[in-house]
């Protein structure tokens, strides 16, 4: 759901990969243009061990120059309108009008 609406970004210039490497790293989706990668993290990623190891990975990334935005599955699975628009701000599209919803709670 959430590639299908990155893809959408095309018309606005941005072009994400997915599963894409960035240095050691498998990144869930990255547009290299921008610099910025989102991850999509499940409830797994909430426990010590993993949540400690993303954020390992969130701050080579933003050392490296990369913006990281940080989604919960449960998120994209149940609001991914309001996921693609923060998304689309990130990027600083202002207009798409099939990205116009804001997340839960942001409302």
């Amino acid at each position: 759901m959430l590639w299908s609406a990155l893809r959408s970004l095309r018309a606005n210039g941005a072009k994400f990969r997915r599963q894409h490497p960035v240095g050691r790293y498998i990144v869930d989706f990255v547009d290299l243009n921008s610099k910025l990668v989102v991850e999509v993290d499940g409830g797994h990623h909430s426990g010590h061990p993993v949540k400690g190891a993303d954020d390992t990975r969130t701050q080579w990334l933003e050392a490296e120059g990369y913006r990281v935005l940080r989604f919960w599955d449960n998120e994209v699975l149940t609001n991914v309108e309001g996921v693609a628009s923060v998304i689309q701000q990130a990027l600083g599209v202002t207009d798409h009008p099939h990205l116009s919803s804001p997340l839960k709670g942001e409302e």
